[in-house]
């Protein structure tokens, strides 16, 4: 039992991501609490650092540790942690409660904070897209919207759900306009994937750390904001708006992740993906879920068609196919749309795993559901340069290069390299541009020059 007039300890769990957007919220200025230190997992070269003063707040002159997960037992034991709170996302239910009993197991409480704790109020209409799992097509949908929004004369600014790899107090607020606001954040290749596609549309994209002033930010220079959501996690925005996405490539995963169940029951409308590559049994047993799970939200479908630059010059030719790296690590799918591009071209597809290079071999080993693909990885520059070594030692006369950002921009590979890239589409009657304009009716939205 906790002293009179002690300070509740707390241990947060996460991965670089709502674990500081849930201590920015909830803990930062509360003197009655103490966050005694953060727990890392998923992404490398994250534990062992601190969350630095700076950011932390006056109540942490030393900053926060930041330490692995799988200390996570001894922590509670040694640190006499009164509360655990779980913080990231697009894992397995069955997951969060075996952490879940770990915590109990020592002694303290395990907490989820939810939407209404979290949630940051935008000031203008806020238009979310999250999905159940990771790679069921977001940030497609988020750049379809952004064009729609254009064509009603409305000013978006895209805030994506955060990536804070590296210097944490740099990029407390980051603002993307173009590739050279990419080099000079030193992005990474799952920064990049997310980030490039918005920008060559014009786009500008908030993220970084600290949410309570990238909120403001970006509000100040729109009509619309548009949420483009991470991994499966709900909104640190409070959406006017919420669409969803769930994926008939991976029926019944519905409701088995966390908290992709939480912004399914969450959503307004509801995207059936990709039902230009699934069968029509697999959309019918999707929807059905969704039904048993929200029936007040609106169901609608789309499309992921791919394109291949260079379509020709691929048929015949021997390639190795690299494909967006979290769709296959924490979306546990065994491929992407580029092995499904090359193969339509007419391509045979080299195996790059005989030849996978050090932490590129450390991921297929840690997902060994992965198939004849290589996951675009570089959360770090030895990453990168495993990805780069890997590629080169394939006997591929050719790369298929599926991740958003433009690989051969960097890193040297010793092949030709083209590209695939996916986009969403309404197949026949177009149901969420209506959904959606009629939204932006009700609330008044018209284009104007300035604010």
């Amino acid at each position: 039992m906790r002293r009179p007039g002690t300070r509740t300890r707390v241990l947060i769990m996460g991965a670089a991501g709502r674990d500081f957007h849930n201590f920015n919220m909830v803990y930062r200025d509360d003197p009655d609490t103490e966050v005694v230190a953060f727990t890392a997992t998923q992404i490398p070269e994250i534990a062992g650092r601190p969350y630095p003063s700076a950011l932390a707040g006056p109540h942490y002159p030393e900053g926060i540790p930041i330490l692995p997960e799988d200390e996570l037992e001894d922590l509670c034991r040694a640190e006499r942690i009164d509360q655990v709170v779980f913080a990231y996302s697009d894992v397995g239910h069955e997951h969060v409660m075996h952490q879940g009993s770990i915590a109990l197991a020592t002694g303290a409480d395990f907490l989820l904070l939810g939407p209404n704790r979290t949630m940051l109020d935008a000031g203008v209409p806020a238009i979310a897209t999250s999905a159940v799992r990771t790679g069921c097509g977001k940030s497609q949908v988020t750049r379809w919207l952004s064009g729609l929004l254009k064509e009603q004369g409305l000013r978006a600014a895209v805030i994506r759900h955060p990536m804070p790899y590296g210097d944490l107090e740099r990029q407390a607020v980051q603002r993307f306009a173009d590739r050279a606001d990419l080099d000079a954040a030193g992005c990474t290749v799952e920064e990049r994937e997310e980030y490039e596609p918005h920008l060559a549309l014009g786009n500008v994209v908030y993220a970084g750390v600290d949410y309570l002033r990238i909120v403001p930010a970006a509000a100040a220079e729109c009509d619309v904001i548009l949420w483009d959501g991470g991994n499966n996690d709900f909104p640190f925005v409070r959406p006017d708006l919420h669409i969803v996405l769930v994926d008939p490539l991976r029926p019944g995963q519905e409701t088995t992740h966390h908290p992709g169940e939480t912004v399914l029951r969450m959503a307004d409308i509801v995207l059936v993906a990709k039902c230009d590559a699934a069968s029509e049994s697999s959309i019918e047993a999707v929807t059905e879920s969704v039904r048993n799970a929200n029936a007040r939200a609106q169901i609608v479908r789309g499309a992921s068609p791919v394109r291949l630059d260079g379509r020709d010059r691929v048929a015949g030719k021997r390639v190795v196919v690299v494909e967006d790296g979290p769709t296959l690590t924490h979306g546990g799918m065994p491929h992407g749309a580029g092995l499904v591009a090359a193969r339509g071209a007419g391509a045979t597809i080299v195996d790059p795993r005989p030849v996978a290079a050090g932490e590129v071999a450390a991921v297929y080993a840690r997902y060994p559901h992965i198939g004849p693909v290589l996951p675009a990885v570089g959360y770090h520059a030895s990453q990168l340069q495993a990805l780069r070594a890997t590629i080169n030692a394939t006997s591929a006369d050719m790369v298929v290069a599926a991740t958003p950002c433009d690989l051969a921009m960097l890193i040297d590979i010793d092949k030709p390299v083209v590209r695939a890239r996916y986009e969403f589409a309404e197949p026949g009657q177009p149901v969420l541009a209506d959904l959606v304009r009629s939204f932006l009716a009700k609330r008044g939205c018209s284009g104007r020059s300035s604010r």
